[in-house]
């Protein structure tokens, strides 16, 4: 099948034909991904053997941060146009993720964000995310500045550390009934819901996950059940989403997130990284077809638990790994 093919038809994919698209994408980038390339043969996989997604190896995350991982093929220009940086403490190697093709991620949030919430256009758009707008080049930020710019409300906007205005703001939606989704990295929400709890009807609110070392950890549960106190929410929605990514997964309720269709969380057994399931619980392997320049596969430090219908949830992460601003708390 023809790559260009496989680029119009990444968002159409469906559950019977999905294993079809992840191999395609497999074998084009067995070939045109440099360092993919050579980890395959370091492992010693015969890429004509490879006839099942759980058969497909997966890259370690951590390579993100030490090469540049993008398709290189000589007939065909994928030069990287745009470079995200992870998120994490100062004192940790940022992971980069070269993006050749910034409309493919854009197709990407905004399908996703239309699945979980309909149209855009009925939402203001608020962002409080103060870490990842200090550091830039911040995948996350990225996506909300278009989400804040593709709702046109006039009230959609980014909070630095201006938690009274954003109050302000946030009293004037709810007195307009304007249904609002306020985005916020984790650290951030539980200072604003101290210094400013209040009674939310119209507003919802969505944690990206961080303390990024500012207050003392949590467990994802426990900040659930704060900001519902502390805002009289019945649930609090989870965006889970990574630098190196071009799709998202969110949680509407209960820690328990799902995905569109052309991501798959799958999970692979701590002792034996090469045996990997659908369902079940260990570390968590990632398939995300958007990453069709980059790549597809990516074996990550999170520890979790995936369902029957493809929905899952993050545990924690693996000992000693990194702490990562999307996956900071256990649950």
């Amino acid at each position: 099948m023809n790559i260009n093919e496989i680029e119009t038809e990444i968002f159409d994919v469906l559950e019977n034909n999905f294993e079809e698209k992840a191999l395609a994408i497999f074998q084009f980038q067995a070939v045109y991904l440099p360092i993919y390339k050579q980890y395959i043969e370091l492992l010693k996989i015969d890429t004509a053997q490879v006839k099942s997604i759980h058969q497909i190896p997966f890259l370690p995350i951590s390579f993100f941060k030490t090469n540049e991982i993008y398709i290189q093929k000589k007939e065909e220009k994928h030069i990287p146009t745009l470079v995200f940086n992870s998120s994490g403490t100062t004192v940790q190697i940022p992971s980069k993720h070269f993006i050749t093709d910034p409309k493919i991620y854009e197709s990407s949030f905004h399908r996703t964000f239309q699945l979980f919430f309909g149209d855009i256009h009925q939402y203001c758009i608020l962002g409080l995310l103060p870490s990842y707008l200090e550091r830039g080049n911040s995948s996350l930020v990225y996506m909300i500045n278009q989400l804040i710019k593709n709702s046109q409300h006039p009230l959609s906007d980014f909070y630095l550390h201006d938690h009274e205005k954003l109050h302000q703001v946030i009293l004037e939606l709810e007195k307009q009934q304007q249904p609002t989704l306020l985005f916020g990295v984790t650290y951030a929400l539980i200072d604003f819901a101290e210094k400013y709890p209040m009674q939310l009807n119209y507003v919802k609110i969505i944690e990206t996950g961080g303390m990024k070392g500012r207050r003392e950890e949590l467990t994802r549960k426990e900040v659930h059940l704060l900001l519902k106190d502390a805002f009289s929410l019945p649930q609090i929605f989870s965006e889970y989403g990574m630098t190196e990514l071009l799709s998202q997964a969110y949680s509407l309720q209960n820690g328990i997130y799902e995905t569109p269709n052309w991501l798959r969380i799958l999970v692979r057994e701590l002792s034996d990284p090469l045996n990997i399931k659908s369902i079940g619980k260990g570390a968590i392997n990632i398939i995300d077809l958007a990453n069709l320049y980059s790549c597809s596969f990516i074996a990550t430090d999170d520890y979790g638990e995936v369902f029957a219908n493809h929905s899952f949830e993050i545990n924690g992460r693996i000992a000693q790994s990194e702490i990562r601003g999307c996956s900071l708390m256990a649950v």
